[in-house]
């Protein structure tokens, strides 16, 4: 029976379950980060080791998205779904019995490994499951809204279980949802692909190739300015991702089953939405990494109190999602991404007066306008990826559109901390330029530093917030280049047969 929505019973489960299944990877996310000091002073491991934590799993993550985006073309989506949540569980709790460094590492990356297949073969679910457009596109903004969801959820749990618990905690909280997620999938989720073309087509060289390019770029980007952009580390990177990119391309051009199509490129409005994405989400990243840092220095917040800065932002982005995808029936997508990048970017610009004098609420409306800007795209940007590709290669449209977000992601905080880091030099410099301090007395003096340092790191913030500002409103120009268009299976008002 449907809904007002136009959604029927087992579509609203369907949903439940991706919804619950994305819910735990974001989280882990978002989470982790939190218990890494007290990690750190376990395993008795300095802050840069510690690193390896995180680059580790992004890494990792770079790279197998569009492998398993393949993968579930290839061989089913079902099986392969249930796979990532269950190994996704069992190794949340391998992380939580890590006993070292090393063995943390190890555990992370296979976390990262199962969690990947989430992101592609979701949206290939939700691409089938919602045959009608319209309720695709409200699909799609439910689901874009459980990020949102996620990045709230981290802050609120994993402040609690690390204080009153241990860090150990953060990872066991997975197991109950893991197996709830699978329980679901196994009832609800019906295989999409019915003409399978076996696992004897993948693209083994491909996929070495773009997983060498991805990982080894991912990782510069990771450790750039701990190495130095132009030490012989960095330039080893450059060489190794420029050369098996261009090997890539090659190799993709004659393969059977190429695991990126590059004939989607031909397609302007695939190709608009992917630079879209990435512009739009360069500057989002790079702007918000700023903001726990800023809560936690210069305000004194814990750290459950900084996540509960980020709750009307949350709140303002699931509900962006839901107007976008509304507003997409009456409008087309191009202006409605474009807007909200406008807004996005209005929120980014009333940053650019930070001042450590800010109470929770100055924060928190500024994160709220930025994140409604951001909410309004993210159904549409997402259809306009996944529309104009044949229905049975949405796994793959949907992993190249996580890629260029991931790689979005590390592109705007490496680019952005060596901005931020930068300008603190040269403010500093500036700032002592222009000052003078009478006084002898050491404490005065020392007084006197701190505040000069904090000045600077002030004024470098809003010189970040600036060039995000500007960043946004060149993702709001791309964003107009985006055309409607329909997929192969769009039209049809039978049931798609894969």
């Amino acid at each position: 029976m449907a809904t007002k929505s136009g959604f029927t019973g087992n579509q609203w489960m369907i949903m439940l379950t991706l919804m619950i299944a994305s819910f735990l990877g974001r989280l882990d996310g978002t989470i982790v980060s939190l218990a890494l000091p007290k990690i750190i002073s376990d395993f008795g491991i300095t802050l840069s080791s510690a690193a390896w934590i995180s680059t580790a799993y992004i890494i990792a993550n770079a790279i197998f998205v569009p492998i398993f985006g393949k993968l579930g073309d290839l061989i089913g989506r079902k099986p392969l779904y249930i796979f990532g949540i269950v190994g996704f569980t069992l190794t949340s709790a391998l992380a939580g019995l890590a006993f070292n460094l090393p063995s943390m590492v190890f555990f992370r990356v296979l976390q990262a490994i199962t969690v990947s297949i989430d992101y592609p073969l979701a949206l290939s679910i939700i691409a089938v499951t919602f045959e009608d457009k319209d309720q695709r596109t409200q699909a799609m903004g439910l689901w874009s809204a459980i990020f949102a969801a996620a990045a709230v959820f981290g802050p609120l749990l994993g402040g609690p279980l690390i204080d009153n618990f241990s860090w150990r905690s953060v990872f066991y909280i997975n197991i109950p949802l893991g197996i709830i997620a699978t329980f679901l999938s196994l009832k609800y989720i019906v295989e999409p692909v019915k003409e399978k073309k076996g696992i004897h087509n993948f693209d083994i060289a491909g996929s070495l190739l773009l997983g060498t390019f991805l990982g080894v770029l991912v990782l510069v980007l990771d450790q750039g300015q701990t190495w130095g952009w132009f030490s012989m580390k960095s330039l080893a990177c450059y060489a190794i991702s420029t050369v098996s990119l261009a090997v890539f391309l090659i190799v993709e051009k004659k393969a059977k089953e190429p695991i990126i199509d590059l004939k989607f490129f031909k397609n302007s409005t695939f190709t608009a939405s992917i630079v879209n994405s990435f512009v739009s989400f360069m500057g989002l990243m790079g702007g918000l990494f700023l903001i726990p840092v800023f809560v936690q220095q210069f305000l004194g917040y814990s750290v459950t109190k900084a996540g509960y800065v980020f709750i009307p932002m949350a709140m303002c982005l699931m509900v962006a999602a839901q107007v976008g995808a509304r507003l997409i029936q009456k409008f087309p997508a191009r202006y409605v991404i474009s807007g909200g990048m406008l807004i996005a970017a209005f929120g980014l610009n009333l940053f650019a007066a930070i001042d450590i004098k800010w109470t929770f609420w100055d924060i928190s409306y500024r994160l709220g306008i930025m994140a409604f800007g951001v909410g309004m795209g993210l159904a549409p940007l997402t259809r306009a990826a996944t529309a104009t590709v044949p229905v049975q290669e949405v796994g793959i449209a949907s992993s190249i559109l996580a890629l260029a977000r991931n790689i979005a992601g590390a592109f705007g905080t490496a680019i952005f901390a060596t901005i931020l880091s930068n300008s603190i030099t040269d403010n500093l410099l500036n700032v002592q330029r222009y000052s003078v301090v009478h006084a002898t007395n050491a404490a005065v003096v020392q007084e006197y530093m701190f505040l000069m340092a904090s000045k600077a790191e002030i004024l470098a913030y809003s010189t970040v917030f600036h060039v995000t500002v500007y960043v946004m409103i060149l993702g709001a120009i791309t964003a107009l280049f985006i055309k409607s268009g329909k997929s192969s299976g769009e039209q049809t008002s039978e049931p798609i047969e894969l």
